[in-house]
């Protein structure tokens, strides 16, 4: 392993073309995650021509750049507009976008870029760990296993905190929308009401970049301004982003405890980086003390979700290097580069290509950190966005929203769905109903429709076997220890009261 390494390293900064190719992958990646709806997939696809010419070792270097500096990226857009980058960034949204109004963008900035990168180091080493027994780990989720990780995501209701019952009712419109388009397994149409683009049910950009990006600028085309409620221009300063970064240390546990969540989920085949970011957003606030203050501007609810957006990506190589089964989209289209250059992921390339995987792993661990100093280094100019005034910053911020959700599947149908859901975030904020659980039950939906399905047909209609599955029993008693404790902190605070 070491001599591999060893390897890698010689290879890596032998030839000035290899860096090249890794600076290349930073600043598009880092292009790509800032501008709302492409993300790391959709760079991919755009440089998978240009690694024709190339070795494989170089492509490799190339996406390695693209797929470890684009969550780097989309946290930007995410703290300062409410707009996610990528889908993995709307749990970033939460806290960060609250942060910017109060004037903390640069603080929100720095915490989650370093928050990043440590996520995204910590996954790598996982990775490096977990190789050898990948196959075990894989094989211990199944179909009820998924269930009951579906139903561990849901739990993060709680944390809308609150009026629950609007949380409740957030989560049903959720699962409704989650609910439309073509049924896989009962083949049928299901709330299509005749439309073709609503069979394939709604992407998750459109919807996003609607809640978020669009809603966030009708309500502040209300108001009128800029983003930042208090202070001005001349209160920017790098020093903020050094003051994020020292926030991302001293929680570390949260970092620690959202770094294992994102490994463990990005490992997990079908999941992906949105299900990583929200269940880390929704451990932290309910472990956390004072909890009260997320969804507020805690700087908490930024470091837990991009310490699991960038982790994810360490997890989601180990059933995609070790098996050929690639756990998100990015990931499929990643495989489909090593196959195109003659490398079939699997035990072969493992043993025979060891070199190889260092390369790879050693472009994610310095995209990671050359795209981490950059958006630090950065901050101190992006945060000026924030006091842009409304006139100006609110036809720009909707014309790239909406090419953002075109640009996904170049359909003009996911444009008015990003207007219409813009209208229906514009209104949830009007009314005080919580997005968080609108987007978690979505993302959930069909996981959780699929596994149960699937398991009903293992178990023959028999709801004891749920219970027969390790991994589905210890996730669901995971489910009811999250729900008991708000529960328990309600309790406790009524005793310190009297």
């Amino acid at each position: 392993m070491f001599e591999s390494l060893l390897t890698a390293i010689t290879y890596l900064l032998s030839d000035g073309a290899n860096l090249f190719y890794l600076c290349l992958g930073v600043g598009v990646g880092i292009l790509f995650g800032i501008i709302p709806g492409l993300g790391g997939a959709t760079a991919i696809t755009l440089l998978l021509p240009l690694t024709f010419g190339m070795s494989p070792d170089q492509a490799i270097i190339l996406m390695g750049g693209v797929m470890g500096a684009v969550s780097a990226g989309g946290a930007v857009t995410a703290i300062l507009l409410n707009t996610p980058g990528t889908a993995p960034n709307a749990a970033t949204c939460f806290d960060g976008y609250p942060l910017t109004r109060q004037g903390k963008a640069g603080l929100a900035i720095g915490a989650a870029a370093s928050a990043s990168a440590i996520g995204g180091i910590f996954g790598l080493f996982i990775l490096v760990l977990v190789l050898p027994i990948a196959k075990t780990i894989v094989l211990w989720f199944g179909p009820p296993a998924f269930f009951m990780l579906a139903l561990l995501g849901l739990t993060s209701l709680t944390v809308s905190g609150g009026n629950m019952l609007r949380g409740l009712i957030a989560a049903c419109i959720g699962l409704f929308i989650g609910f439309v388009g073509y049924d896989e397994i009962g083949g049928t149409a299901r709330y299509t009401v005749g439309s073709d683009y609503l069979w394939n049910g709604f992407s998750i950009v459109p919807v996003l970049i609607g809640l978020f990006a669009i809603a966030e600028m009708m309500s502040l085309f209300v108001k009128g301004g800029s983003i930042t409620e208090v202070g001005s221009q001349t209160s920017i300063r790098f020093t903020d982003t050094i003051q994020g970064i020292k926030a991302t240390l001293k929680n570390y546990k949260i970092v620690m405890s959202g770094s294992a969540i994102g490994t463990l989920i990005g490992a997990v085949p079908g999941v992906g980086g949105v299900v990583a970011s929200f269940m880390s957003y929704s451990f932290a606030s309910h472990i956390s003390k004072d909890n009260e203050t997320f969804g507020k501007g805690d700087i908490r609810g930024v470091i837990a979700p991009e310490s699991a957006n960038n982790a994810k990506d360490g997890g989601g190589l180990i059933p995609t290097l070790a098996f050929g089964v690639p756990g998100s989209a990015e990931m499929a289209i990643f495989l489909g580069v090593l196959i195109l250059h003659g490398l079939n992921p699997g035990p072969t390339l493992l043993i025979e290509r060891e070199y190889t995987i260092f390369v790879l792993i050693l472009t994610l661990l310095g995209a990671t950190i050359l795209s981490t100093a950059f958006i630090c280094v950065a901050a101190f100019c992006l945060v000026r966005i924030a006091y842009i005034d409304s006139s100006i910053l609110i036809p720009s911020v909707i014309s790239v929203s909406l090419l953002g959700a075109y640009a996904v599947q170049n359909t003009i149908g996911d444009v008015f769905a990003a207007a219409f859901f813009g209208l229906l975030g514009y209104l949830m904020i009007h009314f005080d109903y919580p997005r968080i659980t609108l987007i978690i039950a979505l993302v959930l939906c069909s996981l959780m429709e699929r596994s149960y399905t699937q398991s009903m047909i293992m178990f023959q209609g028999d709801w004891s076997g749920f219970f027969q599955d390790n991994t589905a029993v210890v996730l669901l008693l995971c489910s009811v220890a999250a729900l008991s404790i708000p529960a328990f902190q309600a309790i406790r605070k009524k005793k310190v009261n009297r």
